[in-house]
């Protein structure tokens, strides 16, 4: 069974933050793939929509056997289990949450669908809390 190197950003604004990305970065391991890279945590402010809580921030590489739809369906169960309530995708509009998991590389594809880009265009190219996690690890 082939394994992929796969590039995630995670970030959390609600409750707890650091903790939350904790709990993530467990699942992630659980459930999802080996963890083989970790860049600092950063705060940052929201982007993109305005709110008083900060967000805590991390890239993560792991190493997974899933391809990209089903990684992206494993990550959205996280996010769900662990409490985020609205998908931007769906609400077309960004807000606080507790957690939210991207998948920003998978290896050097190129995927688009209606849920899923990959690269994740927004994090690679505009913004730069983005830029610098991801030039870290």
């Amino acid at each position: 069974m082939s394994h992929h190197l796969v590039t995630l950003l995670l970030g959390s604004n609600l409750g707890k933050q650091k903790d939350n990305i904790d709990l993530a970065i467990s699942r992630i391991e659980e459930e999802v793939g080996e963890l083989v890279g970790q860049s600092e945590i950063i705060y940052t402010k929201p982007v993109e929509f305005v709110s008083n809580n900060i967000f805590c921030n991390i890239a993560l590489r792991i190493k997974t056997q899933f391809s990209p739809i089903k990684l992206l369906n494993l990550l959205k169960k996280i996010e769900v289990e662990m409490g985020r309530t609205d998908d931007s995708l769906i609400t077309k509009g960004y807000a606080d949450r507790v957690i939210d998991i991207d998948i920003v590389f998978y290896g050097n594809m190129n995927f688009s669908s209606l849920r899923l880009e990959i690269p994740h265009s927004k994090h690679v190219y505009e913004r730069e809390f983005s830029k610098k996690l991801l030039l870290s690890i």
